[in-house]
């Protein structure tokens, strides 16, 4: 029997899954599965790492999110204190190319429109861009089965309907989970009743969170981490019984025997889902110009027009070959709104008395970026600096100008330029905080409940080196490895913190990353609300963006 995995927490969803991405897909390769799915909890931020990983080792990456959809109207604040009466959840998978764009505007709205403790959609969302997505009806957090689990079969019925009307026929399916937990098993006599009486297929899923059996204990410990409770409290949030891993195709058709049919639907959902990702196909917004004017004729005459504004009349007239030369390689490579873009901000700040860098690196070679003003103080004919060190044809990459504007003033510029392409075009960027060796230690340590000065001694032992593990510490020093091998509470805090270090902890905004596109950012990328700032993101990183 061919079986995929539907229902998958990866390390992105934040302190609440610890399957690491290639680990993951390693192990899913091991098990002989040829797909495998992406579901974290509200967001996409792991979907393109997860994509690469799958497509390299010959797995079909489906594409998806266990979403949170509101009761009422996700603009709605007031809906009480009870999660359920917040948020359902509700699996979603992209099942082509129009699916997976669609999964990432409803992912978008959940952060940017209907955030209230978790980024909610609502079904006037879903209705909006249903189309090329498949729907399951998630765990026990689902809306059906909070239905079922209350004894409200009617309205449980009611609710399957509905979702299939949104979705489509064969595009919502009932889901079947146990891990052991008793309300699944009254669910699951409820979903098979439905299935019964109203034809939806059924589908049979475990909720994912870790790879191995083995790796219970430390997810159990990464939940304490997220609740900032410590292990041995009794009053906090768990998985129970430790069936919350990539289990095999065998090990699922043991749990479900009664359902051969859900078990072999995981497969053929898995063979309708395909999305191809388009990489290395600039996105550049249109810089408007004067009337009477093209992009190409603004930016030879803003060009030439600070050329003699530089140079002295006669050594201008003699650079004008080499103006030109950069023009028409700007202009052949497509980056001619570009330049006037950065040359535009440029300005913005510099008629406002922002201060600005003199520009670094290979902008420095470009008589056009000098001409603009976009590069300061470094003459690059004086210090004959080479153009095709920053531009060239043979290899076309984005012009790299690293520009630094003050700290305290650079909001200004960020703000003049939404005013001029649009909110909803230029966007920043997120970035990860992740559990490094010396922090995940000190993570560990206080849900484990190690008295403090004892964690200190231990993570202090790692080197403060840059990408330093664990892991290499015990190589590097010899008293480090001696207390792992002799001090069994030591060891016990080490494994531990090596099967969650290099997890992402959270989101923050890139310091000095942001985009302008040419159409809204959401059309191309998932967005993110950075709750600490209250500012919207992407939820993909600056190189994946870049890419």
């Amino acid at each position: 029997m061919e079986f995929t995995h539907l229902h998958v927490h990866t390390e992105y969803s934040l302190l609440d899954g610890s399957s690491k991405i290639k680990e993951l897909v390693s192990r899913a390769k091991e098990l002989g599965m040829d797909s495998l799915a992406i579901t974290d909890h509200g967001v996409m931020y792991g979907v393109i790492d997860f994509y690469r990983a799958a497509k390299a080792a010959g797995i079909n990456p489906v594409l998806g999110c266990e979403i949170y959809v509101a009761p009422g109207s996700r603009f709605d604040r007031e809906a009480g204190n009870a999660k359920e009466s917040r948020y359902h959840h509700l699996v979603l998978l992209a099942e082509n190319d129009i699916g997976y764009a669609n999964l990432v505007k409803i992912v978008s709205r959940g952060f940017t429109e209907g955030f209230y403790y978790k980024p909610r959609v609502d079904y006037d969302v879903l209705e909006k861009y249903h189309e090329g997505i498949i729907a399951l009806s998630a765990c026990l957090a689902g809306s059906i089965p909070s239905f079922l689990r209350r004894g409200l079969y009617d309205e449980a019925k009611q609710e399957a309907y509905r979702l299939q009307g949104i979705f489509g026929e064969n595009n919502f399916f009932l889901e079947l989970q146990d891990h052991g937990i008793p309300d699944q098993k009254t669910v699951n006599q409820g979903l098979l009743r439905l299935h019964q009486e109203t034809g939806i297929e059924l589908v049979a899923t475990n909720d994912v969170h870790y790879i191995y059996d083995s790796d219970a204990e430390a997810h159990d410990i990464l939940l304490c981490i997220q609740t900032g409770k410590k292990v041995s409290d009794t009053d906090r949030m768990r998985y129970e019984g430790g069936q919350y891993y990539l289990k095999s195709a065998g090990e699922m058709e043991a749990l479900f025997p009664y359902a051969k049919e859900a078990l072999e639907n995981t497969h053929k959902i898995a063979e309708r889902c395909h999305v191809e990702i388009e990489f290395g196909d600039y996105k550049l917004p249109h810089f408007d110009v004067p009337e009477g004017e093209t992009s190409e004729s603004y930016l030879r005459k803003l060009c030439k027009e600070g050329l003699y504004k530089r140079y002295p009349k006669e050594q201008a007239e003699q650079l004008e070959e080499r103006l030109n030369y950069e023009l028409d390689t700007i202009s052949t490579m497509g980056f001619v709104d570009y330049f006037l873009i950065v040359w535009d901000f440029i300005k913005y700040a510099k008629d406002h008395g922002i201060p600005v860098g003199p520009g670094r690196g290979s902008a420095a070679g470009s008589l056009v970026a000098y001409s603009l003003n976009i590069t300061d103080l470094i003459d690059p004919i004086k210090y004959n600096l080479l153009f095709e060190r920053f531009l060239n044809p043979e290899r076309v990459t984005m012009p790299d100008i690293d520009i630094d504007f003050c700290y305290e003033r650079r909001g200004e510029v960020i703000d003049y330029v939404r005013r001029k392409y649009g909110n909803d075009q230029v966007v920043q960027i997120v970035t990860f905080g992740t559990m490094a060796a010396r922090n995940a230690i000190r993570d560990v340590g206080r849900a484990l409940n190690i008295p403090y000065a004892d964690v200190d001694r231990v993570a202090k032992m790692v080197p403060q080196e840059l990408h330093i593990t664990i892991e290499k510490a015990l190589v590097k020093n010899p008293e480090f490895k001696e207390i792992y091998d002799t001090d069994p509470t030591v060891k016990h805090l080490i494994d531990m913190s090596m099967k969650l270090e290099g997890l992402p902890r959270h989101t923050s905004t890139h310091a000095a990353g942001v985009i302008i596109s040419d159409r809204p950012v959401e059309d191309y990328v998932p967005l993110n609300l950075n709750v600490k700032d209250n500012a919207i993101t992407t939820q993909y990183t600056m190189t994946i963006c870049e890419e």
